[in-house]
C-alpha cells in the first residue's frame, strides 16, 4: 500500500490542500478508458524537470527532494511534521524561494546564507544538478458516478519521460485530514475501473532516471533507506515526486 502519499501543498493557488495520490503503470487503453468514465481532458504539456542534490545525495538521504521546472520555478518536497502514518506519507511542498532556502540551509547544516533566490545558494550548499529530464504529460479531470458533484474532481495526470518511461497518477485534493479516507477509497475506485491491479506500485520518473542511469546513486539510496527499518522504504520516493 506504499503507493498511496500524501502531501501539504503550499502557495496562493492551493493553501493548505492535503494531496492523495496513487501512481500506477498506464496502458495503451489508459485515455480511451478515461473517456469512457467521463473523463475531460484539460491539457497536454512538455516540461524540463532539473533535480538538484549534493554529490552524496544528502537532500534524497534525508527525504528532501529540490526540483526546479522550466517556467514554474522551485519546489522542495520534504516530510511534514506528522512522518509516517501507517501506508501513507505526508510530505510538505514548498515553492516560496525564501522557505525553501531556510529549509536547504536546515537540513544541509548550513548558517548565514540568509534568504536569497534558490540559484544564488547552490554553489554554497554544494548542489549541483543530478537529473534532468523531458516529460509529455496529458491532464484529465472527471469525477465519479455516485459521488457528490461538489466534491473535488478527481485528477488523472498520465507522463511519459524522454528516456522511454511512462507513469500514470490519480490525485484528490481535500482541505481536511477527515477527508482523507473518502478521497483515498475514490481513487481505489477508478484505480479499479482503469483496470489498475489493486497491488500494483510504480516508480517515480527521477527514481526510474536514477536506476537506469546512475545506478550507484540508486543503490544508496535503497541501502539507506533500508537502514530506517521502513517496511515501504524503497517506495516512498517512487511515491514523493511527480
Amino acid at each position: 500500500m506504499g503507493h498511496f502519499t500524501k502531501g501539504t501543498l503550499e502557495g496562493s493557488m492551493a493553501q493548505g490542500l492535503i494531496e492523495v495520490e496513487r501512481k500506477f503503470l498506464p496502458g495503451p487503453g489508459t485515455e480511451e478508458r478515461l473517456q469512457e468514465l467521463g473523463g475531460t481532458l484539460e491539457h497536454r504539456v512538455t516540461f524540463r524537470d532539473t533535480y538538484y542534490d549534493t554529490p552524496e545525495l544528502s537532500l534524497m538521504q534525508a527525504d528532501h527532494w529540490l526540483r526546479r521546472r522550466e517556467d514554474s520555478g522551485w519546489e522542495l518536497k520534504c516530510p511534514g511534521a506528522a512522518g509516517v502514518l501507517g501506508h501513507h506519507t505526508e510530505y510538505k511542498e514548498l515553492t516560496a524561494e525564501p522557505t525553501i532556502v531556510a529549509q536547504l540551509c536546515k537540513v544541509l547544516g548550513a548558517d548565514g546564507l540568509g534568504a536569497g533566490d534558490v540559484a544564488a545558494v547552490l554553489g554554497p550548499l554544494g548542489l549541483q544538478e543530478v537529473a534532468s529530464f523531458v516529460t509529455k504529460r496529458s491532464a484529465w479531470k472527471l469525477v465519479l458516478l455516485g459521488t457528490d458533484e461538489e466534491e473535488p474532481q478527481l485528477r488523472v495526470d498520465l507522463d511519459t519521460a524522454d528516456f522511454g518511461y511512462a507513469v500514470g497518477e490519480v490525485e484528490a485534493l481535500v482541505h481536511e485530514e477527515a477527508e482523507v479516507p473518502a478521497a483515498l477509497e475514490k481513487i481505489h475506485r477508478l484505480s479499479s475501473m482503469l483496470g489498475v491491479p489493486a497491488q500494483e506500485t510504480a516508480p517515480a520518473k527521477l527514481i526510474v532516471y536514477l536506476q537506469r542511469f546512475r545506478p550507484q546513486d540508486y543503490q544508496r539510496l535503497l541501502e539507506v533507506n533500508s537502514s530506517k527499518q521502513r517496511p515501504q522504504a524503497t517506495e516512498d520516493p517512487d511515491n514523493c515526486l511527480g
